[in-house]
């Protein structure tokens, strides 16, 4: 290894050692076999293979099962705030270079081990970011981060006003840090008065809560496949599953859709999207629905047909392997009733953002519930997560959502 820099050193299994070499920036506790030198919980380590060969440097998770998570395999770099701001302006070059401009108004800036920022997550709404943590690495240098990340958006003509911590994920808990949430400060900014924020996407506006909304606030992943089910949608009666807040809905009333129905089980999250509604002069040809979807489809069976595109955007069913076999069924359940209530010709929209529940498991699933629905699928796009949220090959964690285009026939 050809550096004068002095971390502690971690050898690892020959097992582990094949993962880094495929991609994946992990080292589990369970295949580390020695150390050499002592670590602080977060601080720098280069991990070894068994015979000596430098894999990679990484951040300690001491209390974590997940024990490194790599930053770099490059024996020559120096981890100094240069460092972190190069790999800062490679996040926003590369989503500057994908997505259109009108589409950085709201857009995942740092994806986590995508962007090389294990446990990081940074969503960029109009002039808020909205960040996660979760992982002690990441934790123990967000000071260095969130500031270089704000003046890098200034400079490229998206000054940030505020920044607010969402780190009241449970994951938080694996690392040994607390949950909460607040405003970060941002040097020379004063703290907003208020965690609102709207923000345009596919031409819809949307009132965004950083502070108390799901997950940073609003779900950026699907805003491409959001605009397909809009073109989609016009001249047609559209029933919204899980609708959230009236994002698809939303989507297919201004793409022309005769009506929409927009469902979901919480009744304040169906009063957030009627209130999106009436922010996009939509209410018209909208209705709102609080109830639950696996009770209102097979309801919706002893009814004439009424609607001839359905959207199916439930929330994880799993969120670990342990669970996938119920959540399949679910899945299943949901798209056969669908299946059942559409017209022949009728579309179909249906996905799922569990990275457990796996494209091939999912969609021998909706290969079940087409054949139990009597029904055929032609497929009209099978579409991902937005390259806002790449996809990085090697590690499957990246890759999470699936989305299917369908007319049922």
């Amino acid at each position: 290894m050809k550096t004068d820099r002095i971390y502690p050193r971690y050898t690892i299994t020959p097992k582990a050692e094949a993962s880094i070499l495929r991609g994946h920036p992990w080292v589990y506790d369970a295949e580390i076999l020695s150390t050499e030198g002592t670590a602080e919980n977060g601080g720098l380590v280069d991990v070894l293979s068994g015979k000596g060969r430098y894999l990679g440097t990484g951040l300690l998770s001491e209390r974590s099962k997940i024990r490194v998570r790599l930053i770099s395999r490059n024996a020559n770099d120096r981890f100094d705030e240069a460092f972190w701001r190069r790999k800062l302006q490679w996040a926003w070059d590369y989503r500057k270079t994908v997505m259109a401009p009108e589409d950085l108004d709201a857009c995942r800036a740092v994806f986590g081990e995508a962007d090389g920022f294990p446990g990081l997550t940074v969503d960029k709404f109009h002039d808020l970011l909205s960040v996660q943590v979760l992982s002690v690495g990441m934790e123990r240098i967000k000071g260095l981060l969130l500031p270089l990340l704000a003046e890098i958006l200034r400079r490229d003509g998206h000054p940030i006003r505020g920044i607010f911590e969402r780190n009241d994920a449970a994951l938080r808990d694996k690392e040994g840090l607390p949950q909460f949430k607040d405003w970060f400060p941002l040097p020379g900014a004063p703290a907003p008065e208020t965690p609102l924020v709207e923000i345009t996407e596919n031409g819809v506006k949307y009132l965004v809560d950083v502070e108390n909304g799901q997950k940073t606030g609003f779900f950026l992943d699907q805003k491409y496949n959001r605009r397909c089910v809009a073109r989609l949608a016009a001249g047609r009666t559209v029933l919204d599953c899980f609708t959230h807040t009236g994002s698809f809905a939303l989507n297919a009333a201004l793409g022309g859709a005769d009506h929409v129905t927009a469902v979901d089980v919480s009744a304040s999250a169906v009063e957030l999207a009627r209130a999106n509604a009436e922010r996009n002069g939509l209410t018209e040809r909208m209705d709102f629905l609080a109830a639950d979807v696996f009770d209102l489809l097979p309801a919706l069976e002893r009814e004439p047909r009424r609607y001839d595109f359905i959207i199916l955007d439930p929330p994880a069913f799993t969120k670990s392997r342990q669970t996938v076999k119920n959540a399949m069924a679910g899945y299943k359940e949901i798209n056969y009733r669908a299946m059942r209530l559409l017209p022949r010709g009728g579309y179909l929209a249906t996905c799922s953002c569990s990275h457990f529940a796996e494209e091939e498991r999912f969609t021998a699933m909706l290969s079940e519930a087409a054949r139990d629905a009597a029904v055929q699928l032609r497929q009209i796009e099978a579409r991902q997560q937005g390259c806002d949220h790449p996809i990085l090959w090697g590690v499957p964690e990246t890759n999470y959502l699936k989305f299917y285009l369908f007319q049922v026939i």
